[in-house]
């Protein structure tokens, strides 16, 4: 067998500090690519915390002051994923308009959190929740300009969703915050 061209010791050097970034991305299971920050849980830390299901009610407060109840369904839980139920509550607690079902897995639930270290600022901070105080992780995502365009706070406690999250809209600030967990055992 003849050798094959020699590289240029730059292109070996750039293929090393690659290939090094992919193995430690890889080694990490909260890194899930290089340029990503360390995702806050695993996607086996989120199918352990979901069991064989949970309920997630949530409280959505709009820019002018209106709010609404939404509720996440997690059921036919399994090693790969589960099948994500949500709908909207009435203000009776009844179900108001289409429940939405699909199938989504533990790895594509981490993958919503994670962010680009480029733009992303992210710290521990204790906030207050409807269920009791938490320690978070927070990650602020800078929009145009800098000024943020999304903060998610995430509940070292529950491997999951955000405990909150904030994201512009148009007409202001939408939040979004977990009102209580139900798990299924």
């Amino acid at each position: 067998m003849t050798p094959g061209p020699i590289e240029p010791a730059d292109d070996v050097g750039a293929r090393r500090a690659h290939n090094d970034a992919m193995d430690a991305a890889n080694a990490d299971p909260h890194r899930l690519a290089p340029g990503l920050l360390p995702t806050p849980f695993t996607a086996e830390e989120i199918r352990a915390a979901s069991g064989s299901g949970k309920t997630i009610r949530l409280l959505v407060e709009e820019p002018g002051g209106t709010s609404f109840e939404r509720v996440n369904r997690f059921v036919d839980c399994d090693a790969e994923g589960a099948t994500l139920e949500q709908w909207r509550l009435a203000p009776g607690g009844e179900v108001d308009g289409e429940v939405s079902r699909g199938r989504v897995s533990w790895r594509e639930l981490q993958e919503h959190a994670a962010f680009p270290e480029a733009t992303t600022i992210v710290r521990d901070e204790e906030l207050e929740l409807p269920f009791g105080r938490a320690a978070c992780r927070r990650y602020e995502l800078a929009g145009d300009g800098g000024a943020p365009a999304a903060v998610f706070w995430f509940a070292l406690e529950l491997p999951g969703m955000p405990a909150r999250y904030e994201v512009l809209v148009p007409g202001g600030v939408q939040r979004t915050t977990i009102r209580s967990v139900v798990a299924e055992h």
